[in-house]
């Protein structure tokens, strides 16, 4: 049965035209015609973060450059929602825009592909290992200080084939992209959260609209997967109350255990990544009991977002002001 209120009205996704960004938009379409019963075509934009690939994301932007050609879309009425990997979405969105949706989480873990090694203990004395993330950068040396950390940009294809041509020893990938684009064999091993704890929102999908277009906010709700939703909030407060962005070696992970979530942050040093790395965890019932809301405002959300202040405040007790300063 189509959505009421979308019975009439067709839906234009702006993606990013990479293989991934592709399958995580088409994924977006199958859900929105199946459930909602909605006609969707795809709008395809190149970004600013797929042309640079020459410098790191921390000294020409940060993620953003992913997200704002899409948001142009938005604003200008050419598209009517834009869909993200969560973990490269900024903390704050500009005004005008909301986070309709968080879809059902893939696995959040960071994964090693390599032809030759199977973790990361099984790596020769100054391996080289490609990842262009700080966050990976900090957990990798703290783990592994002898490690040859070269950068590594491009889109999921690229990093494989230069993987492939020999320019690196191994590299570190989210396993979800891999697994939505059925390359889950390349993947020599998972890192556990206690070894490399993942990006705030990795291996979950956003959907982002204009905030003054309720109609299609309502009917987005239906697509939000509830454990997901609650646990990147916490996991992008951690983010937002620490001024998050790529230029920061920063990682934050919430699971469930039952109606409880905990939730884990690393901090590293920003200019110095043989410095150890701050860790913290905290938890809280976190119940989802009455109505939901679509703009954050709900008991549940609120009391997410209070766990991801908490683990803030922890991390500051610890030194992290020191850590932050450039």
């Amino acid at each position: 049965m189509p959505h009421p209120s979308l019975a009439h009205r067709p839906l234009t996704i702006a993606t990013r035209e990479s293989r991934l960004a592709l399958w995580q938009a088409e994924h977006v379409r199958s859900l929105l015609q199946a459930r909602l019963g909605t006609r969707v075509q795809l709008l395809g934009m190149t970004t600013r973060g797929d042309q640079i690939l020459d410098r790191s994301l921390s000294k020409v932007g940060g993620k953003g450059l992913f997200v704002k050609e899409l948001e142009t879309a938005l604003a200008e009425g050419h598209a009517d929602l834009a869909v993200h990997s969560l973990k490269d979405v900024p903390m704050d969105l500009p005004e005008g825009f909301a986070l309709a949706a968080v879809l059902e989480r893939e696995d959040p873990r960071d994964a090693l592909v390599s032809p030759r090694y199977g973790s990361l203990a099984a790596l020769p004395q100054s391996a080289r290992v490609g990842t262009s993330s700080l966050r990976r950068v900090a957990q990798l040396l703290a783990a592994r200080p002898d490690l040859c950390i070269e950068p590594l940009r491009g889109n999921l294809d690229t990093r494989l084939r230069k993987l492939d041509e020999g320019q690196y020893d191994a590299i570190v990938l989210a396993a979800a992209g891999l697994v939505r684009l059925g390359l889950a064999e390349r993947i020599a091993g998972h890192f556990e959260a206690a070894d490399m704890l993942p990006a705030a929102g990795q291996g979950a999908l956003g959907i982002e609209i204009r905030s003054d277009d309720a109609e299609l906010h309502a009917a987005l709700a239906l697509l939000t997967d509830r454990t997901a939703w609650l646990a990147v909030h916490a996991e992008r407060a951690v983010s937002r109350g620490l001024g998050g962005s790529c230029s920061m070696p920063l990682a934050a992970h919430a699971h469930w255990q039952g109606d409880r979530l905990h939730l884990a942050a690393a901090l590293g040093h920003v200019d110095d990544p043989g410095q150890p790395l701050l860790r913290v965890q905290v938890g809280a019932q976190v119940t989802d009991r009455g109505t939901w809301q679509a703009d954050g405002s709900d008991p549940a959300t609120q009391a997410a977002e209070r766990l991801g202040a908490e683990a803030v405040a922890l991390l500051h007790q610890r030194g992290a002001a020191a850590y932050l300063q450039t």
